[in-house]
């Protein structure tokens, strides 16, 4: 069983990109994966933005990128770009943090004309960090992806075949097979 972080760099509560990250991290733990969600939102701002090396949160959240085998990263895309609490945490964090890493980057906007934002903004940077193996992400139109206030989501089906398979391949590279073929 492979320990992943999945990681939202979302910083609305609200966020279609949170709700997909933990909507996935259930096909992850049924096909055996030990998922631990993180949101960044939650890390402190002031931790976040003073670069505050050894405040709890971010000592504790490299903490769990170290002990990750693989990692989710999940990211709405503002400007053709991450968001900006997404790269205030990646620059906290040691250069080489995700060495031995299987990562699997994940983005979501309102436009195809964002899609190039997971290989020209994102995959570069997961790449310097030492990344040992970036899977073919994948990039989900916000119309795509339904919120319902009871808590459950809707995803369009070709987007959830689409990500269902990004997410198998995922965890085969972790090592595991994944069996749930059909779910999304």
């Amino acid at each position: 069983m492979a320990t992943i972080l999945s990681v939202s760099g979302s910083p609305s509560a609200a966020s279609r990109t949170g709700r997909l990250l933990r909507h996935l991290d259930q096909r992850l733990i049924a096909q055996g994966h030990d998922v631990v969600p993180l949101d960044v939102r939650t890390v402190p701002a002031e931790a976040l933005l003073g670069a505050d090396f050894r405040h709890p949160a971010i000592v504790e959240a490299t903490e769990l990128f170290a002990r990750a085998d693989g990692i989710v990263v999940g990211t709405p895309v503002y400007k053709a770009s991450y968001s900006g609490v997404l790269k205030a945490l990646l620059d906290l964090l040691p250069q080489y943090a995700l060495t031995g890493k299987t990562v699997l980057p994940l983005a979501t906007g309102g436009s195809v004309a964002h899609v190039l934002a997971i290989d020209y903004a994102l995959r570069p940077v997961l790449n310097s960090m030492g990344a040992a193996h970036i899977v073919q992400g994948w990039f989900t139109l916000d119309r795509d992806i339904t919120a319902h206030e009871d808590g459950s989501l809707t995803i369009a089906p070709d987007a959830a075949e689409a990500l269902g398979q990004v997410v198998d391949q995922f965890s085969t590279a972790l090592g595991r097979t994944p069996y749930l073929a059909a779910a999304s």
